[in-house]
């Protein structure tokens, strides 16, 4: 029924501006100011509690003005009551705006030094409990991760444009493996627009994607693949969340299938 009425044109867009219903119902549906975001931290945060842990992160690599950071802030806070596991929300970013790009790879006909700058004290002013870290992401990423006491990352929303700072972004995959979910969700904004990017695996977000599987042996970043089609309304962003795979973690063959669950195998009658 629901998913009938919502196909109606204007129906979620309405639902959106009065967000009735639970965590779980809008996130099936997308009513939320930024999905992506929500079905991030929803199904980490589902793997979390499935795996016993009752805290985790959730990262937005690239803040600019903040609407993102804001976002993920509310949106954390939400899934944490209705989840009851405790989410930390953190924001990446140099403070300063885009750095001069380093080469053809960091799109340099698209971005440029000085792109997405940031009002940090109107940002500081919007946040309640996101903890802003700033800086060169290959030295605060080693920083954060390193902490015995930083909960383990869960969702990551990678929004850096270039290759080159995606690409020291990784380096939040390089702590031990309790820094982190055996599986990790990921979102990457720069691989789709602008059409004038003419994205692809040798350059952008793409690029570092590539080589970060070139490059390690038992962790790879990969696309839910037709993630679309297990979606009630298929939207453009399905295609861009991958999982970042630990297969050496601990947890990884860990059963999460919860008792009841439709993949159980059903006994016989």
């Amino acid at each position: 029924m629901i998913r009938h009425l919502t196909r109606i044109p204007g129906a979620r867009r309405l639902w959106s501006k009065f967000p009735i219903g639970s965590v779980s119902l809008r996130t099936e549906y997308d009513i939320w100011d930024r999905p992506h975001y929500a079905y991030g931290v929803y199904k980490s945060a589902q793997l979390a509690r499935n795996l016993k842990l009752q805290e985790i992160s959730v990262i937005e690599f690239g803040v600019a003005g903040g609407n993102g950071l804001v976002a993920l802030e509310r949106i954390a806070e939400q899934v944490s009551q209705h989840l009851n596991i405790k989410i930390s929300t953190f924001g990446f970013d140099t403070g300063q705006g885009m750095p001069p790009p380093t080469d053809y790879r960091d799109l340099p006909h698209v971005w440029q030094a000085g792109f997405y700058s940031m009002d940090q004290n109107k940002l500081r002013s919007r946040l309640r409990t996101a903890k802003l870290v700033l800086g060169n992401v290959a030295d605060t990423t080693s920083e954060l991760t390193t902490r015995s006491n930083f909960p383990p990352i869960a969702f990551v929303a990678f929004d850096l444009d270039y290759y080159s700072s995606t690409k020291s972004a990784f380096g939040i995959f390089a702590g031990p493996s309790s820094s982190r979910l055996p599986r990790v969700h990921c979102y990457f904004d720069d691989i789709v627009w602008p059409e004038h990017a003419c994205h692809n695996e040798y350059t952008g977000e793409l690029c570092a994607i590539r080589e970060f599987n070139d490059e390690n042996e038992s962790q790879k970043i990969s696309k839910i693949p037709s993630l679309a089609w297990m979606r009630k309304h298929p939207a453009r962003w399905n295609e861009q969340i991958y999982i970042h795979h630990d297969f050496d973690h601990p947890s990884y063959c860990q059963l999460v299938t919860p008792p009841g669950d439709t993949y159980r195998e059903r006994p016989l009658q």
